[in-house]
């Protein structure tokens, strides 16, 4: 119902949605029974209507403010007593941004948060065994296993986010504030972005960590691509990709634009493709994100079945994990992470998700392994920010 006027000069959000979209909300599409217990106690889906916004230029070290008016009437005089509002609204961030900066207060030392899985190494190992299995036996391609780490936590959850851009800065760099709990994530991955009729999707599927030196990591990343089982389980993703944008894209017009190139992170190194196209007349942003949800990434292939199977394993829902966080602009445009590499914080504790593709000769120490070493960046910055001292 909200749409915002075109103008140039705006950035790409100026306005809009910004939250998540859980991995279980497919279940409101897709036969997929009842979701597992959910300790944690997250909505399925949470939004927050962004109405001003402080926007960083890190290019042209420029701040702005943006304020929405939002015009009901028909006469104009709402639109008068809203246009003075929104000025009002600037005036007072221009105050607050050219106020002094508070200096953090001295933080006693505090304990190192001590992670714990909700499964023990030998479930994940037989979970992943019961997957090769099922792929045997011609139920799925490939599966997602994950595994969840949580401990208590006696910090402001804004200090994990700082601690996330020191130790993983990523593509996606996000903190949302929902009141009674928090997310702050630093994914490399997109879901999907749309930006008028074109549409993309980005797989990332086979990891291996970073080396110590750039000749390590050069080493080892052409061991990944040399690697039959990594090649074909992001062929088979890509393929996932094209197929989801077939369903809202306009006959021909989804095409693969870049294959099977390494991108390497923090502690990690990925291979990663593009997948694009052109949406038709009749479908938004929200039918596409739809036709996506949940990435073949994190769920598997065929997509309903892989969930099935992860449902049977994981004894617990997997909230906002596996879904997407991002915006939905007012001007109709969508730009959505993976939700990984993430710590939710709720009731004094953090909860980090991990897991990897699992397929037909998959390794289950190794996809164990895997799934620590997907974990340990985003650990690492919460114990970086236990040490330091709170936001002020």
């Amino acid at each position: 119902r909200l749409r915002q006027a075109p103008w140039p000069e705006m950035p790409p959000f100026a306005g809009g949605a910004v939250g998540y979209f859980g991995y279980d909300l497919v279940r409101t599409v897709e036969p997929l029974g009842e979701p597992n217990p959910d300790p944690i106690g997250l909505p399925d889906m949470a939004l927050m209507l962004s109405d001003v916004l402080v926007v960083f230029d890190h290019l042209r070290h420029t701040i702005s403010v943006l304020v929405n008016v939002y015009a009901d009437d028909d006469d104009g005089t709402e639109l008068e007593t809203a246009y003075a509002g929104a000025v009002a609204t600037i005036a007072k961030a221009r105050e607050l941004l050219a106020g002094p900066v508070p200096r953090p207060a001295p933080t006693p030392a505090r304990p190192r948060p001590r992670f714990e899985s909700n499964m023990p190494r030998e479930r994940f190992e037989a979970n992943v065994a019961r997957i090769v299995e099922y792929i045997h036996a011609g139920d799925a391609f490939q599966v997602v296993p994950s595994q969840r780490f949580s401990a208590d936590l006696d910090i402001d959850p804004f200090s994990v986010y700082r601690g996330l851009r020191v130790v993983n800065p990523s593509p996606y760099m996000y903190f949302l504030d929902f009141l009674d709990f928090q997310v702050a994530g630093a994914s490399p991955e997109p879901v999907l972005t749309v930006t008028g009729r074109h549409v993309a999707t980005r797989p990332i599927a086979g990891t291996r960590p970073r080396g110590a030196t750039l000749a390590d990591d050069e080493r080892i990343a052409e061991e990944l691509l040399a690697d039959e089982k990594e090649r074909a389980e992001h062929v088979m993703l890509v393929d996932l990709g094209r197929n989801d944008l077939g369903r809202v894209c306009e006959y021909g017009s989804v095409s693969v634009d870049r294959f099977m190139a390494v991108e390497t992170y923090s502690h990690v190194m990925h291979i990663v493709s593009n997948v694009s196209g052109t949406l038709r007349e009749d479908v938004t942003a929200m039918d596409a994100l739809r036709s996506v949800l949940p990435a073949g990434t994190l769920s598997g292939a065929p997509k309903v079945r892989a969930m099935q199977i992860i449902d049977e394993l994981e004894s617990i829902k997997r909230g906002g994990y596996g879904g997407a966080i991002g915006y939905l602009a007012y001007t109709g445009d969508l730009d959505t992470a993976i939700h990984i590499r993430t710590v939710v914080v709720k009731d004094g504790r953090a909860h980090v998700q991990a897991g990897g593709g699992t397929v037909a000769d998959a390794v289950p120490a190794y996809e164990f392994a895997e799934s620590e070493a997907k974990a340990r960046a985003v650990l690492r910055a919460v114990e970086l920010a236990s040490q330091q001292p709170d936001w002020p």
